[in-house]
């Protein structure tokens, strides 16, 4: 809406979410990383089944991943001599963090680290000593780790890799100087969170989001005072769309995030929210330059011809009528043209918009006051001078 465009204008946390707005979005998985002396060949198997019906670009890279590197093939999903009962799979949630296959008395688990350590206690196994340095490590290096289990015990972790898109810090760095801080939202560990919002170039971060830790900190941030903006396409991500004060739901979206926003992004871009608050900030501009001129305007206007127009009446006003106007006439007809004359020269920069850039508010503020402010101070004096002039030279007055 048109409101909610104009909000964006006095936006300061821009809440993003990682995957596809500050990365690409596509993250593969590059290595298998066994451990405790488990085979390869074991993990990858483990992994290509717990992800067989996970339509994801991780899940289906992970599918790919084990066939191509370790010559496995697909598998049944229905009744067969591995699984006389057929599989069952568990679908990944933003509560449980995991997903998996159960199948003929085996369970294969694969999630976040700190959600899987946790299964693996409940299980009443040990954490094996090199899991969390193989954690560590890809997390350090701004990969993504799964860990994977059999039955309760670690057999490994996966390597996701995702790529910071180009360009992206430049933009946080233009938002920064705006005033604006930017919060990257992810349902990493804290690791690799810290590692990529470092590569970024973002202010802070959410890792291990859920859609409770992001309503919480949305609401910690307005109880700031602060307006926060904020994008999403998932169920779990209604709540927060909801509170926000500028919500972007993209067009692909669940319905009820689409419902929470206030806008829809028909292209499903996430990075369209940066364009967004720039777009409200140059609304915000324009509409700041415009007012500060036309009160300017206005105290000089009047300031200009009221001494000329009633000096008559108030001789004493004659002493300020220091632009020597002809007469009460001819001052009131070059006011009243010069308005006409200064509304149509505005009427291209209220469609066209003041040229918005990436500066504080303060240094904006002050900007438009000595461009647009003592401009709208000298404009009328010159102007209606000069129409004064005209109309005494061909004799209109």
């Amino acid at each position: 809406s048109g409101r909610a465009v104009e909000a964006a204008g006095d936006v300061d946390v821009l809440m993003l979410d990682k995957t596809g707005t500050i990365t690409l979005g596509n993250r593969q998985a590059v290595a298998f990383v066994p451990i405790n002396g488990v085979k390869m060949a074991a993990l990858a198997e483990a992994a290509q089944l717990a992800s067989l019906v996970d339509e994801t670009p991780e899940g289906r890279s992970i599918v790919v991943l084990a066939k191509e590197m370790y010559g496995l093939r697909g598998q049944t999903m229905g009744a067969s001599q591995r699984a006389p009962g057929g599989m069952h799979f568990i679908p990944f949630t933003a509560q449980t963090r995991i997903s998996g296959v159960d199948f003929n008395g085996t369970q294969i688990r694969k999630g976040a680290p700190d959600t899987m350590t946790a299964l693996i206690e409940a299980k009443g196994n040990r954490i094996p000593a090199d899991l969390l340095p193989a954690v560590e490590s890809i997390a350090n290096s701004g990969g993504t780790p799964l860990v994977v289990a059999k039955n309760g015990e670690a057999l490994g972790v996966i390597h996701l890799k995702d790529i910071v898109k180009g360009g992206i810090k430049e933009r946080f760095a233009q938002l920064r100087k705006m005033g604006i801080k930017t919060v990257m939202i992810t349902g990493d560990n804290p690791l690799t969170a810290a590692a990529i919002a470092a590569e970024a170039g973002v202010d802070d971060f959410l890792a291990q989001a859920t859609p409770e830790a992001k309503l919480k900190l949305i609401r910690e941030y307005q109880a700031g005072g602060r307006l926060v903006a904020m994008t999403g396409d998932g169920t779990n991500d209604a709540p927060a769309l909801a509170q926000a004060d500028v919500a972007v739901a993209m067009n692909t979206g669940t319905q009820p995030a689409r419902e929470a926003a206030n806008m829809i992004d028909l292209d499903s871009n996430p990075t369209k929210l940066i364009e967004i608050v720039e777009i409200g900030k140059q609304l915000l501009m324009t509409r700041g330059s415009l007012t500060t001129f036309s009160i300017a305007n206005d105290v000089s206007k009047y300031f200009a011809i009221i001494p000329a127009a009633f000096a008559s009446t108030y001789p004493i006003l004659e002493k300020l009528n220091f632009m020597n106007l002809t007469s009460p006439h001819s001052a009131i007809l070059s006011a009243v043209t010069f308005n006409a004359l200064i509304i149509i020269a505005l009427i291209p920069l209220a469609l066209k918009g003041v040229p918005y850039r990436p500066k504080p508010a303060a240094q904006l503020l002050r900007d438009n006051l000595l461009f647009y402010g003592v401009g709208g101070l000298i404009a009328p004096f010159i102007g209606i001078k000069l129409i004064d002039m005209l109309l005494t030279f061909f004799h209109l007055v």
